[in-house]
């Protein structure tokens, strides 16, 4: 078992390493914030919010590598799998547990990994983000393979967490990702793609669950969505693989149809009616002009890629 050293010279060490990093330094223009109106203090978190995505867009062309290797596995069947501790933890879960209503997804297919487990959620578990083995053990319990992609996420990029599921996922064969928010970063260093988006110091010192917590959302997002479009489960900006589990879903599912085919609303409830209520196939009947079946079996052998189903309908 991986443990970490204690006592003031332990202290001593990881105080000096936190001095060095961006996410943890201090702001002395800021140190009477308090003092502010609370117009002013929004003000001023709002323009520090500003600057994240700048950060983001220095990042698009590691992030974009990341993207196509990560979807270029998971179209062989492999998983996308998030690991982190804490804030970064929290936000790859909720990124994985957000796929299967938006793109029916298997929630098997995007899993986010916490350190401590799922009570880690809403409850910290003290200790949990400083063992790395524990990393290893989560990724051992879902059978990762070489087809997987790990991504580890810190703000720090020192998280042992974090860095112990890259080196154990590496070792194993399967595609890495270390998101941090600073540079030269161990998590980056350990990963095969490396992604370091350097907001800068926090308004409240060391606290990354702001700046550096909204720019690992935003590559998140990036990530999962634009994987997503590669292995064919949009049609242009729509939705299409959506799972209609609620009366909201049930609705945009409609909607979705019409816009991208023009169908009345008799032809749309028609179409979803032969296709077992599937968007994807039901958009496939109208466009193609296929029954269900035959849009079941096309879409199964353009590997779920609607444009392409569609063009294998045309092909006389």
């Amino acid at each position: 078992m991986t443990s970490t050293p204690t006592g003031p010279a332990a202290y001593g060490e990881l105080r000096a390493q936190l001095e060095t990093l961006t996410t943890e330094a201090f702001r002395p223009e800021l140190s009477e914030i308090d003092r502010l109106s609370t117009a002013e203090i929004a003000g001023i978190m709002n323009g520090e919010d500003a600057s994240v995505p700048a950060a983001v867009a220095a990042q698009v062309p590691r992030i974009a590598a990341a993207i196509d290797a990560t979807a270029e596995r998971m179209a062989r069947g492999g998983r996308l799998i998030y690991a982190g501790a804490g804030t970064a933890g929290r936000l790859g879960v909720l990124d994985a547990s957000e796929c299967p209503p938006t793109f029916n997804t298997d929630p098997g297919d995007v899993v986010g990994l916490i350190a401590g487990g799922p009570a880690a959620v809403v409850t910290s578990i003290e200790g949990a983000e400083d063992r790395e083995d524990l990393a290893a053990a989560d990724l051992d319990a879902l059978g990762l393979t070489a087809d997987d992609t790990v991504v580890g996420v810190s703000a720090s990029g020192r998280t042992p967490y974090a860095i112990g599921a890259v080196e154990h996922a590496r070792a194993r064969g399967a595609l890495t990702v270390g998101l941090s928010c600073n540079a030269r970063s161990a998590l980056a260093a350990a990963a095969e793609h490396g992604i370091e988006v350097v907001v800068g110091p926090e308004l409240l010192t060391g606290s990354t669950r702001l700046k550096a917590g909204t720019a690992q959302k935003l590559v998140l997002n990036m990530l999962s969505t634009i994987t997503m479009i590669r292995l064919g489960k949009t049609y242009g900006n729509l939705m299409v693989d959506v799972r209609a589990s609620n009366e909201k879903l049930r609705a945009r599912s409609r909607r979705i149809v019409a816009l991208a085919t023009g169908a009345s609303d008799e032809e749309i409830e028609a179409a979803l009616a032969a296709t077992d209520g599937e968007v994807k196939n039901a958009i496939l009947t109208l466009l193609g002009s296929v029954d269900g079946p035959t849009a079941a079996r096309l879409l199964d052998e353009s590997h779920g890629h609607l444009r392409a189903a569609l063009d294998n309908s045309r092909t006389p």
